[in-house]
């Protein structure tokens, strides 16, 4: 999975005042839908919002990977949020999230969800990546961590 091809600087942001997992879909679908007009913000976070009440995406240790599929969607889309205070993700080990990573992929993508999911729980389960990600002060900071982090997991 190359991330430059999953996000964009226009889709990642630290963000305060999130009091809520619905106030922070409802944000992350107004970022998404910035940068890709063909889609609507309320869509997407009506659709992560609807797998959220399937069972929580939070993946413990304040991290959590919020993902819906949508249709008419052509290629798959990140978006990365850090949180200035953690909310309540309902994760299994009941952190609060602060590292928000959502994913909206093609109606008819099913293994390769699976395997972009599979890879960014392997990136967010490195302590050392979601530590400089919690000190990032802004999107560049953030997307570098990303890349830097690939660079370094990459076998080529």
């Amino acid at each position: 999975m190359d991330i430059e091809r999953l996000i964009t600087p226009e889709r990642i942001r630290c963000e305060s005042g999130v009091a809520s997992k619905e106030q922070v879909l409802q944000r992350t679908g107004e970022l998404i839908e910035a940068s890709e007009h063909s889609l609507d913000a309320e869509e997407v976070s009506s659709r992560l919002m609807a797998r959220e009440r399937l069972g929580s995406t939070g993946l413990g240790h304040g991290v959590a990977l919020p993902h819906a599929r949508i249709s008419g969607l052509g290629q798959p889309l990140g978006a990365l949020l850090r949180l200035d205070e953690g909310i309540d993700f309902e994760a299994f080990d009941k952190a609060p999230v602060d590292l928000l990573f959502a994913l909206v992929v093609p109606e008819h993508f099913t293994d390769e969800h699976l395997q972009i999911l599979a890879t960014l729980a392997e990136m967010f389960s490195d302590s050392v990546l979601c530590e400089r990600l919690r000190r990032a002060s802004d999107r560049s900071e953030l997307l570098n961590a990303l890349r830097e982090w690939q660079s370094h997991t990459d076998p080529s």
